[in-house]
């Protein structure tokens, strides 16, 4: 079946390949920029805070850039997104404290928030509700290959031999801005038309009380949260693990870039697996399975294991955000999907501060991969909420 708000299906296409690149510069970045941090003196607290730093303005800007596109254009969010992404890549690259590189972190944090919703909300908009599934998968494709090219580029470019990390770095964030302005390229003819705003009570604000208060978002929500979180901690703090435990930039980067194959392939199986687990079987076994895996990094494992590991992972992590994406936009009141999706991206940025954060602390009193272990209470959570139910389960 055709999209219901356009003709042909390479608005899709288009939208993936856009991500796809803007995704990468972002993941290339992030390690790239704990790589650089560290050349500059930082330790894990620090990187616990510039990794936190990446999602405090989008916490603060998510729900008005939802509340903006419920009734009006989503595609002027994309180009926005990507030229903030380009100038906090390039910046970071050209900094020279900490705190700068905190403050251009957050810069790219917020242009790919702005990105994001822009993106899901075209999604939304213009899949057939039979068809969200399917599209939510293949748009999140993009970002796994964004997350499976970001990282090996980066631990290409980085090099730490002879001192040399802090150059290598810095040339690595400026790779990464280079990367994202390719996007621009992809951005045209993606959005059909802007919707016709509502009349009458449809056409007022649903407040953000009771789009929290509807069944299946606030879980939905938490899922989302605890999924990203694992894949976010394992960009900032898998190269300090590795610094630790004498894995070269390169290999970290090829580790990082095993889970993202991974995870393309679950979305890649997505629609099959649902048909014979279904949703409530599938997001609470990957959430399981996916939360002792991360306890597992804690153990001083080789480096054949950690990938064997890592890819298993990355399968399991593959799941939580397209059905997660699909659960919030069916359950949303009418006229406030963009609103609801904004909120779990609030939800997604709120894990994005605080999880690192206490991944930091935590790395500071009990080592680099105790983190690990509070992911995997976090995903446990996320298993629970699965089993009862409350997550993504709105049959077709």
């Amino acid at each position: 079946m055709a999209a219901t708000n356009g003709p042909g299906r390479g608005w899709l296409l288009r939208l993936v390949i856009a991500f796809a690149f803007a995704q990468g510069a972002v993941s290339m970045a992030r390690p790239a920029v704990s790589y650089r941090a560290l050349s500059l003196g930082a330790d894990e607290r620090a990187i616990g805070v510039i990794a936190g730093v990446y999602a405090l303005l989008p916490l603060f800007a998510a729900v008005p850039l939802g509340r903006r596109t419920d009734h009006g254009r989503c595609a002027p969010l994309l180009p926005l997104g990507v030229a903030l992404i380009v100038g906090g890549c390039a910046l970071s690259g050209l900094a020279g404290s900490l705190p700068e590189m905190a403050a251009w972190s957050g810069v790219m944090g917020l242009g790919h928030l702005c990105f994001v919703i822009g993106a899901q909300s075209i999604v939304a908009r213009q899949s057939a509700p039979d068809e969200q599934d399917r599209d939510f998968g293949h748009f999140t494709i993009g970002a796994s290959l964004g997350q499976l090219i970001g990282p090996i580029a980066a631990g290409c470019v980085v090099s730490g031999r002879d001192g040399a990390m802090d150059r290598t770095s810095a040339l690595a964030l400026l790779v990464a801005a280079a990367v994202a302005a390719v996007s621009f390229a992809s951005l045209r003819r993606i959005e059909h038309r802007a919707p016709a705003r509502p009349a009458g009570p449809s056409a007022r604000k649903v407040p953000v009380g009771s789009i929290l208060r509807t069944r299946g978002v606030p879980a939905g929500i938490f899922i989302s949260l605890a999924v990203l979180s694992a894949t976010d901690i394992l960009t900032a703090y898998l190269p300090v693990v590795g610094e630790h435990r004498g894995i070269a930039p390169a290999t970290v980067g090829l580790l990082l870039s095993l889970r993202a194959a991974a995870t393309i392939a679950c979305r890649l199986a997505m629609t099959p697996m649902l048909r014979v687990l279904g949703r409530t079987a599938l997001l609470t076994s990957t959430c399981l399975l996916a939360a002792l895996l991360c306890a597992g990094i804690a153990l001083p494992l080789p480096v054949w294991a950690l990938a064997v590991l890592l890819a298993v992972l990355g399968f399991c992590l593959g799941v939580g955000q397209p059905l997660s994406m699909t659960t919030v936009v069916r359950a949303a009141p009418a006229g406030s999907r963009s609103t609801a999706l904004a909120l779990r991206l609030t939800g997604n940025r709120l894990g994005q501060v605080a999880a690192p954060a206490s991944a930091g602390l935590i790395a500071g009193f009990a080592g680099t991969a105790a983190p690990f272990v509070m992911l995997g209470a976090l995903l446990l959570g996320a298993a629970g909420l699965g089993a009862r139910g409350e997550g993504p389960r709105t049959a077709r």
